[in-house]
């Protein structure tokens, strides 16, 4: 009774003076049964909503205007860079001046450089995103873009087959850890429930980017021998340029980690030259975000043996062959796009191939948009908003496959078509399901260890399908009807086992966790043995939300 009085006072106050720190650690100090329900669900969801946490002292309908977050636009940019070589491979072909006629390659040498972007990020993103666990995470996203938008306009410069490779084993080097650290970064404001449609959210940056890199690139055509450069080359230069000052920018734009009421952030080392940016969270909302989600609070130095159990849990592998699948074929897509579109329609030219190409990524964020929201809605069933934009995608690339005929190439088109609707929300899904379970069951660093297995070693699925299917195939890239028809079947074959990991995901999970494992998979457990976390956010967790407002009210 004594402790319900002091809730009622708290209430009644607005909370404890944030400036009181020994008051702040009496009244907020968490136990296993973590999180205070004092504020009502209402004001409890205008924080989730309200997007400050992610754009401090913005307003919703500035956060509309301004594209929610700085995420969106660093990923826009470094997705760019990382995938404009596609594009260059079909530019000013007419003159050529694409990109293997430039640097003297050819089609197995662009495999191979392709390839080796993604063999450094399958090496170096779990490292790289263990690192961000001990540092600023503002700061090193900040390095890691900044590091994308210098090797990207040094690509300008690219005069042979070495000087790709070399270049593409640098970027896979500078920009690993991006993607599973945005996932990381994100369980630090949110429940890992609320993080689908926000990941999704971020995620149309790449598809966004691929629209209108492949629109843009029409324009880069026409600067074709301007300056003394090739078309693909002020492609290059003009992204780079553009991702670095936005790298710089982070530093003042994005948040840092969230911190208890009342606590400094600390100025150490080389933080003290750098500048200080404005807490995600003041005042009362900070002391709600405190409360409602009090497993981001209760961090533990973490230790080798701490990975040696998030790598021996079993539940990463069928995560990891489900992102095998889903990005393999969009890296695919994203790097053969066109090519594929001119093989089934030799006569288009460059710049008709780079108008053909956004359509695809067009329909990729429309199904963003959809489903993404839902997910988070019945996050209990991840699994069945999976596997139905992957059905989508085998479908697609059958249609691309067997359809239409060299009289009428069309239906192929149309059948890329639903390739890009069914990619788009099956990574965000991927990343959203690995933060739910791994959160629960190892803390901080299983969300920032598992999101760069999964995401490290599911990218050795884009390094089958851009250095072994394709170009890379020369058996199945040789004109005919038939042209790339093994490529797709194979795409179709790993899309299939990746349906197949989701449903045995779903079954192992019921069977081998039972209730417990739902009722973990929404708390916190630092260690793994321990029970949850049950804060605020977990409790509400263990029920799906249903349709209720969706995301263009939440």
């Amino acid at each position: 009774m004594e402790k319900h009085a002091e809730l009622a006072q708290t209430r009644s106050t607005g909370g404890p003076n944030p400036t009181d720190t020994n008051n702040m650690t009496n009244e907020f100090a968490p136990d296993r049964e973590a999180g205070d329900d004092s504020y009502d669900l209402a004001r409890i969801e205008k924080v989730y909503r309200s997007g400050k946490m992610l754009i401090p002292e913005a307003d919703a309908q500035e956060l509309i205007i301004i594209c929610e977050t700085a995420f969106w636009v660093l990923y826009f940019l470094c997705s760019a860079v990382r995938s404009n070589v596609g594009l260059a491979q079909t530019m000013n072909t007419a003159q050529r001046h694409d990109l293997g006629s430039v640097l003297n390659i050819n089609a197995r040498q662009i495999s191979t450089g392709l390839a080796l972007f993604y063999v450094c990020y399958v090496i170096f993103d779990l490292p790289a995103n263990l690192i961000m666990t001990r540092l600023s995470p503002r700061v090193w996203m900040s390095r890691i873009v900044i590091g994308v938008g210098i090797i990207g306009a040094c690509m300008t410069a690219m005069e042979a087959a070495w000087s790709f490779y070399l270049l593409r084993l640098l970027l896979g080097i500078v920009i690993a850890g991006m993607w599973p650290g945005m996932a990381y970064y994100l369980t630090l404001f949110y429940p890992p429930s609320r993080t689908g449609k926000r990941i999704g959210f971020y995620f149309t940056a790449a598809q966004v980017s691929a629209a209108v890199v492949g629109l843009v690139s029409a324009g880069f055509q026409k600067m074709d021998g301007l300056g003394g450069l090739v078309g693909f080359r002020w492609m290059f230069l003009l992204y780079g340029l553009a991702t670095i000052i936005v790298g710089v920018a982070l530093l003042w734009w994005l948040p840092d980690r969230p911190l208890p009421p009342g606590e400094a952030p600390g100025r150490a080392g080389l933080l003290k030259f750098l500048p200080v940016s404005k807490p995600a969270l003041t005042g009362e909302d900070a002391r709600i975000h405190y409360q409602d989600l009090t497993r981001v609070y209760k961090r533990r130095s973490w230790n080798v043996k701490d990975l040696i159990h998030i790598i021996a849990d079993w539940r990463i592998w069928p995560l990891v062959i489900m992102y095998f699948g889903v990005v393999g074929v969009g890296i695919g897509v994203q790097n053969y796009g066109t090519v594929i579109i001119q093989s089934t329609n030799p006569k288009l030219t460059g710049i008709e191939l780079s108008l053909l190409f956004a359509p695809i990524w067009i329909m990729d964020l429309i199904a963003i948009l959809l489903v993404t929201p839902l997910s988070d809605r019945f996050h209990h069933h991840r699994a069945l908003f999976f596997s139905i934009p992957v059905l989508i995608q085998i479908l697609g690339l059958l249609v691309t496959t067997y359809a239409g005929s060299p009289a009428n190439p069309w239906p192929r088109y149309g059948g890329l078509l639903l390739v890009g609707f069914g990619l788009g929300p099956t990574v965000p899904i991927c990343m959203t399901w690995v933060n739910e379970i791994f959160q629960s069951r190892h803390g901080e660093v299983g969300v920032a260890a598992a999101s760069a297995l999964v995401s490290g070693l599911g990218n050795l699925g884009s390094i089958l399908t851009t250095y072994a299917l394709y170009r890379g195939w020369a058996a199945d890239s040789k004109p005919g009807p038939a042209i790339f028809r093994k490529s797709n079947l194979v795409m179709v074959g790993i899309l299939c086992a990746s349906i197949v990991s989701s449903v045995a995901l779903t079954i192992l999970l019921k069977v081998v966790d039972g209730r417990r494992g739902k009722e973990i998979s929404s708390g916190s457990s630092m260690r793994e043995g321990e029970g949850p976390v049950m804060d605020g956010a977990a409790r509400r967790e263990l029920r799906e939300r249903g349709l209720g407002k969706l995301w263009w009210r939440q």
